[in-house]
């Protein structure tokens, strides 16, 4: 208990960042559509966010290397609430794609330093329940951030200027704090060839993993109003997304520790291939009908950003946990900017129904891949356990690096 109240601070500042920064990719989409932006207009912002994202993730480490954790800290919320504020000065969609570069950055940074703290702070003993307390406080975050956005009017300054505040107010509790600053850890080195020489078919899953959740959750909004939801219907949906996901955790992460991992990827796959047609069809179901397939979609497509890294670290070795964790974010990020623009041109061209045609199509890729990956070698007799890793930063393998290990 006494461990964790000292690392309450840390956790507040996640709780208010995740609630400034993860209303805002639905309240974008919302803000542009009553403002006349295109809906291509719409998927650059949420690759604009990803773009900054990626930027932030490779900049922050050395930010805080040379300013310290507070002031890095402050300086990235700073560059958040900046950019949520000038959403209504500006109305042009390429000035708010450079403010969600900007607010991307800011995610990205502001994960990095509160990670590299708790890092820091954990001892073995701590880590498990440590880790345990952060993905319950980012996951109930980012599933209630989802829902703020039923009570914000879109295209509204009131609207950004709350989420401002609640960015700036994640300042307090780290800047406030009288725990002394840690040592500033060294940032991994970036070696996107590692992923693929350890594991071609996790690398391959962690793209496939942010071209489900960063189209829907940038995009999602969109196919929301095209068939029909209202804006707190549009919130629950994107809330069923999250929730499906944080309820698949366990029995997939059992599933993952017990059987070949690559048949869970594949299954899983199928699965999510399912829940695409599914929630298609059930469009035209009622409220109800949306709400439970975005879950069954939640449920099949979230785990596999973890199953695939798990299975990317059953061919690595101790020393190469925080350098392959980080090549599994680069392909993440690359994954995720390239999304929503995608989605959100194929629903141009073709209707509503092709954002969950392209994320099928993607599975059904992974599938084949995974099949012809099985045929080149087998799975290794000795294998990590499971571990549900968030997509935060780079130095995210620091924390869950030691939890894989088998004793």
């Amino acid at each position: 208990m006494r461990m964790l109240i000292s690392l309450a601070a840390l956790f507040v500042s996640v709780i208010l960042l995740q609630l400034s920064s993860g209303s805002l990719g639905p309240l974008d989409a919302l803000s542009g559509f009553a403002l006349g932006f295109s809906t291509q207009d719409i998927g650059i912002l949420g690759s604009a966010h990803f773009l900054g994202f990626f930027i932030g993730c490779w900049w922050a480490p050395r930010l805080m290397g040379s300013v310290g954790h507070s002031r890095a800290f402050a300086a990235f919320t700073a560059t958040g609430a900046i950019a949520l504020i000038a959403h209504m000065l500006i109305l042009d969609p390429m000035a708010w794609a450079v403010m969600r570069i900007a607010s991307g950055m800011c995610v990205a940074g502001c994960y990095t330093v509160i990670e590299a703290w708790l890092q820091a702070k954990v001892t073995n003993e701590t880590r498990g329940r440590a880790m345990g307390v952060y993905r319950v406080v980012d996951m109930g975050a980012s599933l209630t951030a989802q829902l703020v956005i039923s009570v914000l009017e879109p295209a509204s300054y009131v609207s950004y200027n709350i989420l401002a505040i609640v960015c700036c107010a994640a300042l307090l509790p780290l800047t406030l704090t009288r725990a002394q600053q840690p040592e500033t850890p060294t940032s991994p080195r970036l070696r996107p060839r590692l992923a693929f020489e350890r594991s071609p078919l996790a690398a391959a899953g962690v793209i496939v993993a942010a071209l489900s959740s960063a189209s829907f959750r940038m995009v999602g909004p969109i196919y929301g109003q095209e068939v029909g939801l209202s804006t707190s219907q549009i919130a629950w949906f994107l809330a069923s997304f999250v929730l499906g996901g944080a309820l698949a955790q366990y029995p997939v992460g059992w599933l993952a520790d017990k059987f070949d991992r690559r048949w869970v990827l594949i299954w899983l796959s199928g699965a999510a291939m399912v829940s695409c047609g599914i929630t298609v069809l059930a469009s035209g179901l009622g409220t109800v009908g949306i709400m439970l397939t975005a879950g069954l979609f939640g449920l099949t497509t979230f785990p596999i950003y973890s199953v695939a890294a798990a299975h990317a670290h059953d061919f690595a070795d101790s020393s190469e946990r925080v350098e392959l964790s980080a090549a599994l974010m680069f392909y993440f990020a690359v994954g995720a900017i390239a999304a929503p623009f995608t989605a959100s041109a194929l629903i141009d061209a073709y209707g509503p129904p092709a954002l969950f045609a392209m994320i099928s199509v993607g599975h059904g890729l992974l599938i084949l891949f995974g099949l012809a990956r099985m045929r080149a070698r087998a799975t290794p007799a000795t294998r990590t356990r499971y571990v549900y890793s968030p997509r935060t930063s780079f130095l995210i393998g620091r924390l869950t690096g030691r939890s894989r290990e088998r004793d």
